[in-house]
């Protein structure tokens, strides 16, 4: 412990080799040095293999949930047992899983904030087990989509804090992938689920249902197995007073257990000055976190991200691929559970080789050409589908089946390869768990509405549904264009002040402090004092 003292106290000794006022290029700087892999640093691989099941490996449950839903609207025992629910029933089906998070997120932010990162992922996934037990041995409908809300509800709280950590506790280096890949993890746990019900669905028994059912316990099992193994969060250690932990933390994993790092010195000087700055504007202004100009553009971005990510038409081939098939003549259940496994495998590939190159390029750049490519995929399958519906064509039919194959890699492109990430980036510490939460209230609001009117407007309109998606992505390519921000390149405390002057936000901060307590202090040419500011003289 007294060396974990002493190297806290060392750190303060960088203060002779570099410019106090300037730790973020430096940590830039000093990672852009660093020509190490990853995996050749032990304790750099130890903890990144750790954080694959518990914080990157979260989205499992969900897209085991998107998958298995899919694929059991194709098992007949399941749709004997629930009297073949459509409409308005088959979507509030769906849509609990959406309803159950948002029942959630007004507590999330206040609990990851308070207790840290790692326990809510702990007891979500405890919640989560218990949920998919639940589900798996339902006895009527009611117990079904009971089940399905308490999942949703406690998978919010391990996708928050796990996605919050994964961003904090990265290499800066790695940051970027690390957060890309957080996404895999949903195209994982569909392909295991697509897997599962291809291999259940010929059952005549109510176990062809059930066992999909009962094995979503897996990706909770594999978090509450591993999470206290993951360190907590270094930048919540220190705004919790726990620096020397932090510190420890930082030495250890980014370091490789050298107390000397210049690397660590100046990471963790720069984690404190900007938790410092950030801290005196939130308790400044804790109670209107979201009240200035340069916020609430940070909570529309966020908020439009969201309804991107739910309403850009792949919560249609998520949730209802089934329905989809049969409006272009595939009624073969073994046919339908084929083109599921095959469009999650072929999503995880594409997925994959976007989140380890997607980050290497310009944010903004990336979500305007996925924006661009959804929209044209998507104009491409409605004429597709509205040519089927009047010639009843194979070829329209086999055109649709194609489009929705390349819908996947346009998705993935950027909202899913880069969401955390730049989420991540997007807020501050001090509102970043508020700014997910914000982001995930929207992404489950939208995404119960998807769910719950996408089956009645299939239902009601056919593919004349699809124009009000094509009309919204075109939105999309004009929202991106105007106001997403460019964030690559930078740590996480350099893009502290993203929209706002640094140097007029802290002092803005400390004058406000100081008319409070009644304190003095000098700003520059500036003499603050309680309830006047007197201008000195040169």
């Amino acid at each position: 412990m007294n060396s974990r003292r002493d190297a806290l106290e060392g750190h303060v000794q960088l203060e002779s080799n570099f410019d106090r006022d300037t730790p973020g290029p430096i940590v830039s700087q000093l990672a852009e040095q660093d020509k190490v892999p990853w995996y050749c640093k032990p304790n750099l691989r130890l903890l990144y293999l750790l954080m694959l099941p518990t914080c990157i490996g979260v989205e499992m449950t969900s897209g085991f949930d998107a998958s298995m839903v899919n694929g059991l609207q194709a098992v007949p025992s399941w749709l004997e047992y629930y009297h073949h629910p459509r409409s308005a029933s088959l979507g509030l089906m769906s849509a609990m899983y959406s309803l159950g998070a948002v029942a959630a997120i007004p507590f999330v932010s206040s609990v990851v904030d308070t207790i840290g990162r790692r326990y809510p992922i702990l007891f979500g996934g405890i919640i989560q087990i218990i949920g998919a037990i639940l589900q798996g041995s339902a006895a009527n409908f009611t117990m079904f989509i009971f089940a399905r809300f308490v999942l949703g509800f406690a998978n919010v709280f391990c996708v928050v804090a796990a996605s919050s950590l994964t961003g904090e506790l990265s290499h800066p280096k790695e940051r970027a992938i690390m957060s890309s890949l957080f996404c895999i993890s949903w195209d994982l746990g569909a392909v295991f689920a697509a897997g599962v019900t291809f291999t259940t669905f010929v059952m005549t028994s109510n176990w062809g249902w059930r066992i999909p059912s009962l094995l979503q316990v897996v990706p909770s099992l594999l978090q509450v197995t591993f999470i206290l193994f993951v360190p907590e969060s270094p930048r919540w250690l220190v705004s919790k007073g726990r620096k020397a932990e932090a510190y420890a933390i930082l030495v250890k994993y980014h370091g490789e257990g050298d107390e000397n790092s210049d690397f660590v010195k100046a990471e963790y000087r720069q984690i404190e000055q900007t938790l410092e700055a950030e801290l005196r504007v939130a308790q400044m202004n804790q109670k209107d976190a979201f009240s200035t100009p340069e916020m609430r553009k940070r909570v529309t971005i966020a908020t439009f991200l969201a309804l991107f990510g739910q309403w850009s038409g792949v919560g249609l081939i998520s949730y209802y691929l089934s329905p989809i098939l049969d409006s272009i003549g595939i009624h073969d259940n073994r046919t339908k559970h084929v083109i599921n496994l095959c469009k999650v495998s072929w999503s995880l590939v594409n997925s994959t080789i976007f989140s380890f190159t997607v980050p290497r390029y310009p944010r903004r750049s990336i979500f305007l050409l996925s924006s661009v490519s959804l929209f044209i995929v998507f104009s491409a399958w409605t004429i597709a589908s509205a040519v089927y519906s009047f010639t009843q064509s194979k070829l329209s039919a086999q055109v649709v089946v194609a489009l929705i194959f390349l819908y996947s890699p346009a998705f993935n492109l950027g909202f899913n390869a880069l969401p955390y990430t730049f989420l991540t980036e997007l807020f501050p510490f001090h509102v970043r768990v508020r700014g997910i939460a914000t982001y995930q209230w929207w992404l489950q609001c939208a995404g119960f509405f998807n769910h719950f009117v996408n089956p009645i407007g299939m239902d009601a309109a056919g593919w004349r549904w699809y124009i009000i998606y094509c009309f919204w992505n075109a939105f999309q390519v004009v929202f991106v264009y105007l106001m997403f921000p460019e964030t690559s390149g930078r740590t996480l405390e350099e893009l502290t002040f993203l929209y706002e002057n640094e140097q007029d936000t802290c002092r803005d901060a400390e004058v406000e402090r100081v008319r409070e307590q009644g304190e003095s202090v000098t700003y520059g040419s500036m003499e603050v004092r309680p309830r006047e500011i007197i201008k000195r003289s040169d």
